[in-house]
C-alpha cells in the first residue's frame, strides 16, 4: 500500500492521457473487447461493482514512474464502480479505485510483435492481474504459442492453463473461443460463458429465442383448438351435445 504522502503526490486521471495513442493495427484490437464490454453489460446489467475498460491506459505504481501506463486491448475490475462518481473515466488509476487492479487483462496480438508474451506479460505480473488472456489467431505459429491462452498468476509467476472455455472461479466467469455469425458475417469471437461452460447468449440471441418460442406457444394453442373443434365436431355427428356433456 502507498502512503498517504505517496498519494498526495501522485497525479489525478484529470491530468493524465486516456491512453498511449498507440494506434490499433487491426479492427478485432477494437472490436472484440468491446464485443465483450457489451455482452457482459448484458449479462451483469444489474450488476454496479465492476468495470470493463477498451483500450484505456492503467497507471500505477508497480513500474518504472506511475505516469507511465499499461494499456491493455481489455481489462476487466471488481470491486469498483461502473460509473466512477457517476461520470466516464478517462483512464484508470490504481490510486483512486481504493487499489484494486484488474482480475483480468486481454491482449490481441498484432502484426507486429508488441511484446504480449514478454514486456506486458511481466508488466501485469508485477501489478499482481490474476488472469492474462492473449488472443492471438493469425500469428500463433509465428510465434509458437497457441491462438487462445489463459494465463493464471500463481506465485509472482504466470501459469499457463489448460481448457476451453476457462472458467475463472475468483471473476465468476469463463472466456474462450465460438465461431458463429454476428453482423451477417461468419467469424470465430471470444465469448464469456457460464460455471457450466454454456456459452452465454447475445441479447440479440435471447430475443429470437423468445420470438420462437411465443411461436411455439401459439401454434401449440391453435393446434388445442382444432383437436378441440374436431372432437366436438365429431360428438356432434354421433347426435351428442358437446356443450351438454354429462359430468363424470
Amino acid at each position: 500500500m502507498l502512503s498517504d504522502h505517496l498519494k498526495i503526490a501522485l497525479p489525478s486521471t484529470e491530468e493524465l492521457p486516456c491512453s498511449d495513442d498507440t494506434p490499433v493495427d487491426n479492427e478485432d484490437q477494437n472490436f472484440l473487447p468491446n464485443f465483450l464490454f457489451f455482452l457482459l453489460s448484458s449479462i451483469w446489467a444489474n450488476r454496479m461493482d465492476w468495470y470493463f475498460g477498451v483500450d484505456m491506459a492503467i497507471y500505477h505504481t508497480t513500474g518504472v514512474n506511475p505516469r507511465v501506463p499499461v494499456v491493455p486491448d481489455g481489462f476487466l475490475s471488481l470491486g469498483v464502480e461502473r460509473k466512477k462518481g457517476g461520470k466516464s473515466r478517462r483512464s484508470y488509476a490504481v490510486w483512486e479505485e481504493n487499489e484494486v487492479v484488474p482480475m483480468m487483462t486481454l491482449e490481441m496480438v498484432s502484426h507486429s510483435p508488441g511484446g504480449e508474451y514478454e514486456e506486458k506479460m511481466a508488466i501485469y505480473a508485477q501489478l499482481g492481474v490474476l488472469y492474462y488472456v492473449i488472443y492471438n489467431p493469425e500469428f500463433w505459429r509465428r510465434d509458437q504459442h497457441q491462438p487462445f491462452e489463459v494465463y493464471k498468476l500463481v506465485n509472482q509467476e504466470y501459469e499457463l492453463q489448460i481448457g476451453e472455455p476457462y472458467w475463472m472461479p475468483e471473476i465468476g466467469l469463463g472466456i474462450g473461443r465460438y465461431r458463429g455469425v454476428f453482423g451477417g458475417i461468419h467469424q470465430e469471437l471470444l465469448f464469456w460463458y457460464d460455471e457450466h461452460y454454456h456459452r452465454y447468449w447475445l441479447p440479440e440471441e435471447i430475443a429470437e429465442q423468445e420470438k420462437l418460442r411465443s411461436e411455439q406457444e401459439k401454434l401449440r394453442a391453435e393446434q388445442e383448438k382444432l383437436r378441440a373443434e374436431q372432437l366436438a365436431e365429431y360428438l356432434r355427428s354421433l347426435g351428442i351435445d358437446p356443450d351438454n356433456l354429462p359430468n363424470q
